[in-house]
């Protein structure tokens, strides 16, 4: 990525501190121990928005090829990267100029959707009706590459399934609730790149943000760099890596099905100045048909809908192009569609 420049450094009073302590209260749960899981999920969701998971059924050898693979595509020369680079007519592969907040991440991506093609609406206007068909890029002559990914984005599926029922059953409804939302699905994998950063005190990997979907899966490296704002008083802190834990985090969808009960929350990734760290995330995202809105046994007159009914797939529209016209993308949360007599 070469020296830093204007275009990565943050402003002043969102800089990064690197004397936080790592935060142990983020639970850490066994997926293998079914006593109580609802409810720890169903704590954890509400106080922090973030947990970690073990013994989760994803084949940690699986992980690490694609761990391997990763590096081999990163480390390519750029115009290898460039050949499957991502644009607004195809808005999967290579990515090494993301915003967030109006200011250059410091990282490269890669990502492709589990569903291929995808169907997204055309437009972000509600009257529209037609539909665009989004296909993945993939290297032409990696072929191990995009077997080896697509197999692991499969088995992180099973997982944030798994994870889905278990916060319904959090919620005391079955656990099939939000399942009908997924039978399409507008989800995809990324990888997260993020080489050594000379002035990792004026630039973030990851600007603050939250994720916009159900729910994310995250597996981070041992290097580290993730941090979260904490909901009782906002205060940024660092999430420990755990070995063969993934991060799950709640998205805007989820905080707007259970009327903010449930909560997504700010997040964001620092970097240092002698190690190159990898991530790779799972977006779990509803249909592009899916109306979102406060599901209907979380809400009553004690309890009146926080949140407008809105599109999915409008609002993916209007978050996927937020990026190249350099937006802010905190515009486009779902605090978008709050009850306007809120």
């Amino acid at each position: 990525m070469g020296s830093l420049d204007p275009s990565f450094i943050q402003e002043l009073e969102h800089r990064p501190k690197f004397n936080m302590v790592e935060a142990e209260g983020i639970p850490v749960i066994d997926l293998s121990c079914d006593d109580y899981l609802p409810s720890r999920i169903g704590d954890a969701c509400q106080t922090w928005g973030f947990f970690q998971v073990i013994n989760h059924g994803v084949p940690s050898d699986l992980r690490r090829r694609v761990e391997v693979l990763a590096k081999e595509f990163f480390d390519q020369p750029v115009e290898e990267k460039l050949k499957v680079k991502r644009d607004e007519v195809h808005p999967m592969g290579f990515h090494d100029s993301e915003h967030t907040k109006n200011i250059r991440d410091w990282k490269e991506v890669f990502d492709f959707f589990l569903q291929d093609p995808t169907l997204v609406p055309a437009s972000c206007e509600f009257e529209d009706k037609e539909l665009r068909e989004l296909t993945n890029q993939w290297p032409a002559d990696f072929p191990e590459f995009r077997s080896v990914l697509e197999e692991y984005a499969r088995a992180v599926e099973k997982l944030a399934f798994r994870l889905l029922e278990l916060i319904s059953l959090s919620l005391g409804l079955p656990a099939d609730r939000f399942n009908s939302y997924f039978k399409e699905q507008t989800s995809f994998l990324r990888i997260n790149h993020y080489p050594p950063c000379p002035q990792p005190e004026l630039a973030l990997g990851v600007g603050r943000h939250k994720d916009g979907g159900a729910l994310t899966v995250l597996f981070q490296d041992s290097v580290g760099g993730l941090q979260i704002q904490r909901r009782s008083d906002d205060e940024w802190i660092s999430v420990r890596p755990v070995p063969d834990s993934y991060v799950i985090n709640l998205g805007n969808a989820m905080q707007a099905w259970t009327n903010d009960k449930y909560w997504s929350a700010e997040h964001r990734v620092v970097v240092n100045t002698q190690k190159e760290r990898f991530s790779i995330p799972f977006f779990f995202f509803p249909g592009h048909q899916v109306n979102v809105k406060p599901l209907d046994e979380l809400t009553g007159e004690l309890n009146p809908p926080l949140y407008k009914e809105f599109n999915w797939g409008k609002f993916f529209v209007m978050r996927n192009r937020s990026d190249f016209k350099k937006l802010d993308v905190e515009n486009i949360q779902i605090d978008h569609f709050k009850a306007s007599d809120k």
